[in-house]
């Protein structure tokens, strides 16, 4: 019985779940849907989507030694999906598609829809468990509900993972040729620019670059993890989420290669291996979050009476912001790391997150499509789950009142400012302390010919304004509270 494997954010050909399931249950054809116009409606980044393009000439060059040939059809939209892969069946006689499951909701609407269409021709659906080491819905409280609180889930994880760990996906054997000819991907798709080539210097793209990116890591920085990652100019962190976003290494895989470095061990051991594995459950719990709770995939509060909350309408100070001239060097050079790479550093997220909806008290909304239409790892659930613990608005989110400031957080994390300077190099000639808050120094203006903005907002007077704004809700309402920030999300 002849098989359609139908590829999403899952381009790669090891430890692929649907694939080796296809490819076991008969002849394979693969299909991948190119989708502009949703793409667009999902505020996706040119980057990323040439990114997508960039592997997925890799996995068709993967797929055709296995002899499957891997074609591309057109779905601008969602709501065609299920009419071009309905057509598609029938011309290449397909009886049963194979899928690795998504959790949006747009996601699951379009999964939903498209095996309606197939069950109505009498066309089996199979949809697997890839994205995630455990199904949504399997790691409940006692109440049979889903965790809103991170330790929680993570405690319930480990018990599962110490008793029945996620096994790899073998690779599947090659299967005799179809005499069907695989289809060019194509360089670019409409409404989405080619970004420089400097940018995709530092992505590249295939499987061989991902496994070496996180071979790299596991041999020569996992084991500092814990005190290398939020140190925004030393390469401390893995820097393979773009590789999970869009599915080009698996969550278990990445599982798998800590654990090596740590003798099997999740909870005792190498300290930041330890860590490591904590942030592969954070990507977890927000997946899980995405599929439980689906208001917010839908633009709104987690914690939905900071729905009240007065934003301010402030178009030029999120125009300063977007574009990196605040007048907070950390936060423009972080802005302008976002704008040059696709990427920014894990620790800054939380940091330039919490600048907007605290001291500018603008709507963390703002901020969350921002960054998935420049991230080239943008992923809804990782997004809107660390914009909203940002923003004190989300499951598990930081207290109101505890706000970074990012002057002190340069001070600490990038005491030289070597983050700044390159990023901000009309700074380079200012000393160690000044080069963090420029203006902070008496006596007179640093900035005589120095193409540099006055701050726009004061960081003291605002963070008064943004704790006036969450007091005036229900206090028997607001976040849960952290004793400190080990727990913060979003990281890379």
């Amino acid at each position: 019985m002849r098989q359609l494997m139908w590829f999403r954010t899952d381009l790669r050909v090891q430890d692929n779940s649907a694939l080796a399931a296809a490819m076991q249950a008969g002849p394979t054809v693969a299909v991948f849907l190119l989708s502009p116009a949703q793409w667009q409606q999902h505020d996706d980044a040119p980057c990323k989507v040439d990114f997508w393009l960039r592997n997925l000439r890799h996995l068709s060059e993967a797929l055709g030694q296995l002899g499957v040939p891997l074609l591309i059809r057109q779905a601008d939209t969602w709501d065609k999906a299920p009419q071009v892969i309905a057509e598609l069946c029938n011309e290449h006689e397909i009886r049963c598609v194979q899928v690795n499951e998504e959790y949006g909701i747009n996601e699951t609407e379009r999964d939903h829809a498209v095996a309606d269409r197939l069950g109505e021709q009498g066309i089996q659906w199979r949809s697997h468990l890839d994205q995630l080491l455990f199904q949504p819905g399997s790691v409940l409280t006692k109440a049979g509900n889903y965790f809103q609180v991170f330790s929680q889930f993570r405690k319930v994880c480990y018990s599962r993972l110490h008793t029945a760990l996620p096994p790899l996906v073998a690779l599947p054997h090659p299967q005799q040729a179809l005499g069907i000819n695989a289809d060019a991907v194509p360089e670019a798709v409409p409404g989405f620019a080619t970004p420089e080539e400097s940018l995709r210097a530092l992505w590249p793209a295939g499987e061989a670059d991902a496994h070496e990116r996180l071979e790299t890591f596991a041999d020569e920085a996992i084991g500092d993890y814990h005190q290398q990652r939020d140190l925004p100019a030393k390469p401390g962190t893995s820097q393979v989420s773009t590789y999970l976003a869009a599915g080009v290494l698996s969550p278990r895989q990445c599982l798998h290669r800590a654990l090596m470095c740590n003798q099997g061990e999740f909870e005792s051991g190498n300290t930041g291996v330890i860590t490591w594995i904590n942030e592969l459950l954070w990507r977890e719990f927000y997946k899980h979050i995405l599929a439980g709770y689906p208001r917010v995939s839908r633009h709104r509060a987690f914690r939905q009476e900071t729905e009240a909350l007065p934003w301010r309408d402030a178009p030029q100070d999120l125009a300063a912001w977007k574009e990196g001239r605040t007048g907070i060097p950390l936060i423009d050079a972080a802005m302008k790391q976002l704008l040059a790479t696709g990427w920014m550093h894990n620790r800054l997220r939380m940091v330039v997150a919490m600048f907007l909806t605290k001291n500018l008290l603008i709507d963390w909304r703002e901020g969350e499509r921002f960054f998935m239409q420049h991230l080239i790892d943008g992923d809804l659930a990782a997004n809107n789950g660390g914009w909203q613990w940002s923003a004190s608005t989300g499951t598990d989110s930081v207290p109101y009142f505890r706000i970074f400031n990012p002057v002190s957080q340069s001070q600490r994390f990038d005491a030289q400012g070597r983050f700044i300077r390159h990023w901000l190099p009309q700074l380079n000639e200012l000393s160690d302390k000044d080069v963090h808050n420029p203006r902070a120094r008496k006596g007179g203006d640093l900035f005589a010919g120095c193409d540099y903005p006055a701050p726009i907002v004061d960081l003291s007077s605002s963070r008064t304004r943004a704790i006036s704004a969450f007091k005036g809700l229900s206090e028997a309402r607001l976040p849960s509270l952290f004793d400190d920030d080990s727990q913060a999300p979003w990281r890379n």
